[in-house]
């Protein structure tokens, strides 16, 4: 069916929708249409937006949701629910998981001068116990999609001062970095109200709960950053880190909550062979996957060790069923090992109990992509921003997270994060563990770390992002 006859079709139906509270009708008549097109459900968006408020929450809803949504095999249409039935039909339901987001997260590749006027904080309001955050007038609500809002006067969250365990890898401003503007920058979506990070709020929230994050470096970031959020917000002696190589521990004592971190790149397991060569089986997880079992919140990624080869490719083998081969198409593998991981999420976590989160890729910002991060102290504005991550694995992904049971919440920060060209480390890191020279840093070609991100910075929008995912629509857990 396409935009037209979805467009007559909602108009046949539109006379029978006179009460406002008809949005989750208006949902179940979208999802009858099996749209697949964003453009569609944009052009029934604007039908909608001379309407009454119900439909084009509705279809705002649709659009934040979309990647989760199992389409309906063309049922029929039917009236909406009797009076007697719209109190229960159409209430908002706070106890069902967060939908995943959609598919592409277009972002404005713009970014907002810094002011001349400070700006004025925001006061909380939160109450005792969490709520939700109460749901924006707005008629499209995608966190994802925006514009980068210099705040000086609210960021960042935290200083680099306030958390003794960061790492000297993402420490910038420890490293020498002379400016700090990159820190000063505050991501504000397109009709939605994105609220502050509250650390101690966060923690309400998690009382007595696990949060595990697994992946490689770059999900490391995310930790760190978590991490410092929270231990910014607790005094030092209620709180236990443990800073190991690939197990990372953040405990806050008195709320009985702790935030992990697992060194998994590529989600699935890899042994070494008597021989020393690695072998990467795609069809295996890791054996550490059975420490992942029980958290409240999961957050994963796995991206650019993929994409390694040569001498930087990790391994030497793959094996699937048993068999070794040395080469195998990259989406190919890639794409086995997301079903793998697929399916002991939907065997291992249950939906009830356990939030699942997936991070899409961190961008690069190096000489290829036309924004090279080294010596940048402003975002991207306008100018264009080569892609060099394969989108045929971004593909498979969104198509692996859209065909799970279990639902998982599509944290889509690339567009975002790809406008932010002067957030990385730069110079202004480690190497193999020790900080760069001054005769290093004379050869930014070679030593410019334009992969991972100072802190603080971008990672704690990321994490500003999944606080916002819970407080938005809290499950059972939350």
């Amino acid at each position: 069916m396409g935009p037209l006859e979805m467009l007559q079709s909602l108009h046949q139906f539109s006379a029978t929708l006179k009460d406002a509270n008809y949005s989750s009708y208006s949902v179940e008549l979208l999802r009858s249409l099996q749209f697949k097109s964003l453009k569609c459900i944009f052009l029934l968006s604007l039908y909608c937006s001379d309407k009454r408020d119900g439909p084009a929450t509705a279809v705002s809803e649709v659009l934040h949701h979309g990647l989760d949504l199992h389409l309906l095999p063309h049922p029929k249409l039917t009236p909406p629910p009797s009076d007697q039935n719209k109190q229960v039909a159409h209430s908002p339901q706070p106890n069902s998981p967060l939908d995943a987001t959609p598919k592409q997260a277009r972002v404005q590749n713009a970014a907002a001068a810094p002011s001349s006027r400070p700006l004025q904080p925001q006061t909380s309001n939160l109450a005792s116990q969490p709520k939700p955050l109460p749901r924006t007038q707005s008629k499209i609500c995608n966190l994802f999609e925006g514009k980068w809002v210099y705040d000086p006067q609210r960021y960042p969250l935290y200083s680099e001062k306030e958390c003794p365990f960061l790492s000297q890898q993402v420490n910038c401003q420890k490293n020498g970095r002379p400016d700090s503007d990159y820190m000063h920058w505050r991501w504000e979506a397109q009709g939605c109200r994105i609220p502050r990070f509250n650390g101690t709020d966060m923690l309400e929230r998690l009382r007595g709960k696990r949060v595990v994050i697994v992946g490689d470096s770059l999900n490391r970031n995310q930790w760190e950053s978590l991490a410092c959020l929270l231990y910014s917000s607790l005094p030092p002696s209620r709180t236990i880190v443990k800073n190991g190589a690939s197990y990372k521990l953040f405990q806050a004592m008195d709320y009985k909550s702790s935030v992990e971190f697992y060194w998994s790149p590529f989600l699935v397991n890899v042994e070494e062979t008597q021989t020393g060569d690695k072998v990467l089986k795609l069809d295996h997880m890791p054996p550490e996957s059975r420490r992942w079992k029980g958290a409240h919140v999961l957050v994963f990624n796995t991206a650019h060790w993929w994409t390694h080869s040569g001498r930087m490719r990790s391994w030497k083998y793959y094996e699937r069923k048993g068999k070794l081969v040395e080469e195998m198409k990259r989406d190919y593998a890639y794409e086995i090992a997301m079903r793998t991981w697929a399916r002991w999420i939907d065997r291992h976590v249950n939906s009830s109990r356990t939030r699942v989160f997936f991070r899409s890729v961190s961008p690069e910002h190096k000489r290829t992509n036309l924004h090279w991060c080294y010596n940048q102290t402003n975002p991207i504005t306008s100018e264009r921003y080569i892609k060099t991550f394969p989108s045929s694995m971004a593909s498979i992904l969104e198509r692996t997270i859209q065909e799970m049971r279990t639902r998982v919440t599509y944290l889509n920060v690339t567009g975002l994060s790809e406008l932010r060209r002067d957030g990385h480390t730069s110079l202004y890191t480690t190497r193999k563990g020790v900080i760069l020279t001054n005769e290093e840093r004379k050869s930014p070609e070679k030593y410019a770390d334009c992969s991972h991100w100072c802190l603080p910075g971008i990672p704690d929008t990321w994490n500003t992002l999944l606080y916002a995912s819970i407080v938005r629509l809290p499950s059972a857990i939350m």
